[in-house]
């Protein structure tokens, strides 16, 4: 699931949600919602967090395809 592994990879990197954020020019609570997998959260926000967080192309494309 993309919301799982963006919480993984975030905790991996050893940022906060907050410091995750200021990243994605976004907000604490807007991380959270990603996180908790919140239907208002679009595909397309949680793909851009994963790159940002360095996760390969392939990589993504194994997460999704798990989905």
């Amino acid at each position: 699931m993309l919301a799982e592994n963006l919480k993984k990879r975030r905790l991996a990197k050893k940022l906060t949600q907050v410091e995750l954020a200021k990243l994605l020019n976004s907000n604490q609570s807007r991380i959270a919602k990603m996180e908790a997998g919140d239907p208002s959260v679009s595909i397309d926000l949680l793909v851009k967090s994963l790159l940002a967080l360095g996760t390969s192309k392939q990589d993504l494309a194994g997460i999704i395809a798990e989905d």
